[in-house]
């Protein structure tokens, strides 16, 4: 079976700085994969290029076959990828029901637009919040409703940069539920730092080290490695 997406030997550098080293990396459809690693480790890196924000120096990524390495950052949608980044980008502005609305309507036709808009809200539990001003909500009901706009225009993969960053114990546990709930329908990359938030939602995890995928595994196992233990949380083996 062909990986939704895949990375063959991705490098970027930058100068002198080598930020990605040949990264091979494969997610299947309807996978769920945790990506972490220390600060420098690569993540954010990876992240954008994945997104098109950034351009490999050499290597492939390749979406359901199809090489995007040289896509612009406007392309990833049209391509049925869904991005969240960890600020999110919403319509201060507007209702909840408006942002959700204008992504749904990209995707549907007008008459199935409300239905989408509707269902989409009700799984974000955002829908009794729909006429509220999406400026005034608190950070957890924000992240929320941009989940809301990511879902609504029904990628087949969804790339979040540190979802639950920010939020309170009570919005976490939330988030973790409706990541799952998510990923019955799509495939997610989630690049995050909180292990207790990653324990709560993936089945396996991808390690960055250094600009290198160091590790493949369940989260319990990369928890238990020495190895890790000490360049992400900071312990030396015994």
């Amino acid at each position: 079976m062909t990986p939704l997406i895949e990375t063959r030997n991705l490098n970027v550098r930058f100068g002198g700085v080598h930020a990605t080293r040949d990264v091979n990396f494969k997610l299947d459809e309807r996978e769920l994969r945790c990506v972490i690693g220390p600060n420098g480790a690569g993540k954010s890196t990876f992240f954008k290029l994945l997104t098109g924000q950034v351009k490999p120096t050499s290597g492939e990524i390749l979406f359901r076959g199809q090489d995007i390495a040289g896509m612009q950052p406007h392309e990833p949608g049209r391509l049925g990828i869904g991005i969240k980044t960890q600020v999110p980008s919403l319509f201060n502005g507007l209702t909840v029901w408006e942002n959700v609305w204008i992504a749904a309507r990209r995707k549907h036709a007008p008459l199935q637009t409300e239905r989408v808009t509707a269902e989409v809200l009700e799984r974000v539990g955002m829908l009794k919040f729909r006429d509220a001003i999406v400026g005034l909500l608190a950070h957890g009901q924000r992240q929320w409703v941009e989940l809301g706009v990511v879902i609504a225009g029904d990628p087949p993969l969804i790339l979040l940069d540190e979802p639950a960053a920010g939020m309170s114990d009570t919005e976490v546990e939330r988030t973790a539920e409706l990541i799952l709930e998510i990923n019955r329908n799509h495939a997610l990359v989630v690049v995050e730092h909180d292990m207790g938030f990653i324990r709560k939602i993936a089945k396996k995890v991808t390690v960055l080290h250094q600009g290198a995928v160091v590790r493949e595994d369940t989260p319990e196992n990369i928890m238990s490695d020495p190895f890790i233990q000490q360049i992400y949380l900071g312990k030396k083996p015994q």
